[in-house]
Formats: C-alpha cells, sequence, structure tokens
C-alpha cells in the first residue's frame, strides 16, 4: 500500500499524476502498478484539488474514487468460481483404459494411466 506523496500526508494513495513536459500536460490517472521516479502518487483528496501551472492542461484519466469498486460481473465471476471449487466430483465408472483420478488438491489433480498399471 503507497502512501500519498504530498509532504505531512498520510493517506493511502489512489491516483499517479505524471507531467508531459513537452505538451505541457499534467496527466491524473489511476495508480500505477509500480512507484515511478518521476511520478507522483496522490491520495482522493489530493488528486481532487490538483492544479496546473498556468498555461498547462490537467488530463483526469483516474475514475471517481467513489466509483471504485466490484462490478455485478465481478461478483458473479466471484460466486461461480466459489461454486464451481465446493461442487463434489461425482463418482464414474472404473475404466479398463485410459487415465483416472487417484486424488486431488485445489485444482491440481492427480491421475494414473491404467495401460501401465
Amino acid at each position: 500500500m503507497r502512501r500519498c506523496t504530498r509532504p505531512a500526508c498520510t493517506r493511502t494513495a489512489v491516483a499517479t499524476l505524471t507531467y508531459v513536459y513537452a505538451d505541457s500536460t499534467a496527466v491524473l490517472g489511476p495508480l500505477a502498478t509500480y512507484a515511478e521516479p518521476h511520478c507522483y502518487d496522490l491520495c482522493s483528496e489530493h488528486a481532487e484539488r490538483l492544479t496546473a501551472p498556468r498555461g498547462w492542461e490537467v488530463m483526469r484519466l483516474a475514475p471517481q474514487v467513489e466509483a471504485i469498486g466490484p462490478s455485478d460481473d465481478d461478483l458473479l465471476a466471484l460466486a461461480n468460481a466459489v461454486r464451481e471449487a465446493a461442487r463434489p466430483v461425482a463418482p464414474t465408472a472404473v475404466p479398463t483404459s485410459g487415465t483416472v483420478e487417484v486424488g486431488r488438491r485445489g485444482h491440481l489433480r492427480v491421475l494414473r494411466d491404467l495401460d501401465q498399471a
């Protein structure tokens, strides 16, 4: 968890500020994956109050902080993954050739080749 780079601010960073000097533009976007030396991580309060130098343009690419959160699709996908993982494995008929599952740990399965047994 990264902190806001403004002096004396201890809040959690939610956005990253980058300057594009060639275009006289300040770009405020979502929090970068990695801390970069020429970028500034800002908390929601400092990101909202950001102003650029005179003659510069501010591009705000970050969504509103309040709007960030799991969507209905994310929650549905998570619920489906939990249901799939909790589903019991149905017993199968004993095959005479091919492979058979002899063990399971999480999503990994141990298979045995019946032709070599």
